[in-house]
């Protein structure tokens, strides 16, 4: 594979041609129905402006992102799409917000006032999707305690001289679950939803676009448009984007891995019986054993928690053990069974066929893939492949960019 200058330390390699398909994917299976590319947390991880503008390319309506920062990255690359901010802004960014035509999450009452006075004061009028809480807990006018209440709060949002509510959106707590209370709290969550949306329609305040569907959202109900008015509905797709199946629970084999996580062998060296390698010596050969030393720890996006043969990487196509405690900055390996590993190849830390995948790691360790994603540090630069060629490279720590 064609190289582009940067340093061979660790870097993750961002397969675009599978963003795309997975994209295609997405858009089949929603029809009709636009979609929101969730772009947010550096598009867990795989670079916000590069992926953006591979979804803009393949037709993305907007994109969602998780505060005011990520919105005005993108918009600072050009990106015209609508954007959306799911979480909270500092009503005194109004300006921000109406200057760089960004709509924010209203998801109270008195939230929605602060934003309507600071925005007044900016002399406009910031958009906003109404975010309705129907079970998640986090943030929204809440329908589950009090439907009457919350409806009352939205259509006084409505009424505020500084908002220009345009869109209502919920999130899908539990979709990502195979179990049937699980699939009854989803469908209950959408009944209040299409409650909330009829409710705000009878008061003359029909939101221009609504969206619940999650990842697993719109991959399992995409006829859920059904009770809302089909022209008016979006897509808001995350984790499949990147190749990944929401849960364990629910999988659709479809999707294709964009990222893989690789670094380079420093040393190679044999250990003889009773030498031990790594802090707290947790490994100590009882046999000669030959050890490879890669150039990633915990602090490249490597967990710990993969230490002491837990964690299994790709060397020369074959699969290589973790020995001992993975380091900050290093990690070593067992490639004894592994002909002709010298200093200088290439290893796969997940992604390769041999070695674990982003998911295995996440059941290893105890989280999910989604963690995982997001954990790949700033220091290690993005590698962006298409059709096998490398196409461009962000280097975050010295501001390179090919």
């Amino acid at each position: 594979m064609e190289r582009f200058p940067f340093e061979q330390h660790t870097w993750a390699e961002i397969d675009l041609d599978a963003l795309r398909h997975n994209f295609r994917t997405v858009k089949r299976r929603a029809g009709q129905m636009p979609l929101c590319a969730v772009v947010k947390a550096d598009a867990y991880g795989h670079g916000a402006v590069r992926c953006a503008r591979v979804f803009a390319q393949e037709g993305a309506a907007w994109f969602a992102v998780s505060c005011l920062a990520e919105a005005l990255e993108l918009r600072r690359a050009g990106l015209t799409q609508d954007i959306l901010i799911l979480g909270h802004t500092q009503p005194t960014f109004a300006a921000a917000l109406i200057g760089n035509r960004i709509t924010q999450a209203c998801f109270s009452a008195e939230y929605g006032q602060a934003l309507a006075a600071a925005a007044m004061q900016a002399g406009g009028r910031v958009r906003v999707h109404l975010k309705a809480d129907t079970g998640m807990g986090r943030i929204g006018f809440a329908l589950r305690s009090g439907f009457d209440t919350a409806v009352r709060e939205m259509l006084a949002c409505c009424a505020l001289p500084g908002l220009e509510v345009t869109g209502l959106f919920q999130h899908f707590a539990v979709a990502d679950e195979d179990s049937d209370a699980s699939r009854a709290y989803t469908a209950e969550q959408h009944t209040l939803f299409c409650r909330a949306y009829r409710a705000l329609e009878a008061a003359g305040h029909a939101p221009a676009v609504v969206h619940c569907g999650n990842s697993a959202g719109v991959m399992l109900h995409p006829d859920w448009p059904e009770g809302l008015p089909r022209q008016r509905c979006m897509a808001r797709p995350g984790i499949i984007l990147y190749g990944f199946d929401p849960s364990g629970e629910v999988r659709f084999s479809t999707f294709r891995p964009v990222m893989k996580l690789k670094t380079l062998v420093s040393e190679v060296k044999t250990l003889l019986p009773g030498q031990s390698v790594s802090y707290r010596r947790h490994f100590t050969a009882r046999q000669p054993v030959r050890a490879a030393t890669l150039c990633a720890g915990y602090a490249d996006g490597y967990p710990r928690l993969l230490s002491c043969g837990k964690g299994v990487v790709e060397l020369h196509g074959q699969p290589a053990p973790v020995l001992g405690n993975v380091c900050m900055d290093q990690t070593l390996v067992d490639v004894s069974a592994i002909p002709d590993v010298q200093a200088g190849d290439e290893a796969t830390l997940w992604g390769g066929a041999a070695g674990d995948s982003a998911e295995a790691i996440a059941e290893k360790t105890g989280t999910i893939s989604y963690e995982v994603l997001c954990g790949v540090a700033r220091r290690v630069p993005r590698v962006y492949v298409e059709q096998g060629q490398v196409t461009a490279v962000d280097d975050f720590l010295t501001g390179a960019a090919f």
